[in-house]
């Protein structure tokens, strides 16, 4: 039987450890998961299944956990972290949270781009930021890169979350290592020129925003344009149906990419269930389990896709490591902060 916790109110964070076993039992995992997502339940079980390793889950958002396993210190009885976007593992690596593992599986099935250089944490899904446009207002042949957005001729036109947002920190962090910090920020300036509006909302937001007329062109990640799709709600269905979809950078180093990530916490009193479990996210099992909750990309070739997916065919991925969106994140807040992004 998988036991959940969840972090939420002061209260809810001191009763929540009762729910996690704090021995070291051969039989357990006690995962902290800032992934909440039905489908992974399943993901669970398969996995207790295939190893007879029970799983424990304490739920909580990133700093939650972060902030939880450094108050527990030496006695945590955390032994996995996962969360979404290199941003917020790095932030995690920063504070101690991970130790390095060495794990031939885990080098043979992950691309490079998906491994921390020193073992620490490791990519398991892929999401792509991508752009949209209005299908009847729009020309997608005018764009083809993230750069393009900030070009003049698009002055009010785009729709983008704020500054705050970490999946923005992350694609600005690649912009700083590909183009340096000085044209990044240029970029970044004239993004903010280009705004249709004040920045606000979720990406789903900025998706309604290009549907609506009231943005031509968009950035959001790609899973939020096929929850649309798939909503139960016609009104939602309606709305992605106006929207198209694009891959930008196509003829250069590829769309960016960010990861639902995780790696095993520095005293984890079951270090070895933990590096088997990172083992199990990477077999096709758990990949496609992995993804499908969420309408992401498996990080492993060959993988089964949502359908949705697959129609879109090959895209070329900008195979940056992760680690450096985190590296880069600080320079990123300050650029924003400098041309006004909020």
């Amino acid at each position: 039987m998988i036991k959940h916790a969840r972090l939420a109110l002061p209260l809810a964070i001191a009763l929540a450890g009762s729910a996690l076993a704090t021995g070291v039992a051969a039989d357990e995992l006690n995962l902290y998961s800032a992934r909440h997502y039905d489908s992974d339940e399943a993901l669970y079980q398969a996995f207790t299944e295939e190893t007879g390793i029970e799983v424990n889950v304490l739920e909580g958002d990133s700093d939650q956990l972060i902030e939880r396993i450094q108050r527990e210190g030496v006695a945590s009885p955390a032994d996995v972290m996962i969360t979404v976007d290199a941003g917020r593992l790095w932030r995690a690596e920063q504070e101690g949270i991970f130790q390095g593992i060495e794990s031939d599986v885990l080098a043979e099935r992950l691309p490079e781009s998906m491994r921390h250089p020193e073992g620490k944490w490791f990519g398991f899904s892929q999401r792509a930021r991508v752009i949209f446009y209005n299908r009847d207002n729009f020309d997608p042949s005018q764009i083809t890169s993230y750069e393009d957005l900030a070009d003049p001729a698009f002055e009010g036109q785009v729709c983008i979350r704020s500054s705050n947002n970490i999946y923005n920190q992350s694609l600005l962090a690649s912009l700083i290592e590909h183009h340096g910090a000085e044209e990044a920020e240029a970029w970044a300036q004239g993004v903010v020129d280009n705004m249709a509006r004040d920045p606000e909302g979720g990406d789903t937001d900025q998706i309604r925003g290009v549907a609506s007329g009231e943005c031509d062109l968009a950035v959001a990640n790609h899973y939020y344009y096929v929850r649309l799709l798939k909503s139960d709600d016609e009104a939602d269905r309606e709305a992605a149906e106006k929207v198209g979809i694009l891959f930008p950078n196509q003829d250069g180093r590829g769309t960016h990419v960010n990861v639902g990530g995780a790696g095993v916490v520095e005293n984890a009193p079951n270090r070895d269930n933990a590096v088997r479990f990172l083992e199990f996210l990477a077999s096709n099992e758990a990949q496609e389990a992995f993804a499908a909750g969420n309408y992401e990309f498996p990080v492993v070739d060959g993988v089964a896709m949502d359908e949705v997916l697959e129609s879109w065919g090959d895209f070329k991925k900008d195979d940056l490591n992760i680690s450096v969106l985190g590296e880069n994140n600080p320079e990123a807040i300050k650029i924003f902060d400098r041309v006004g992004w909020r």
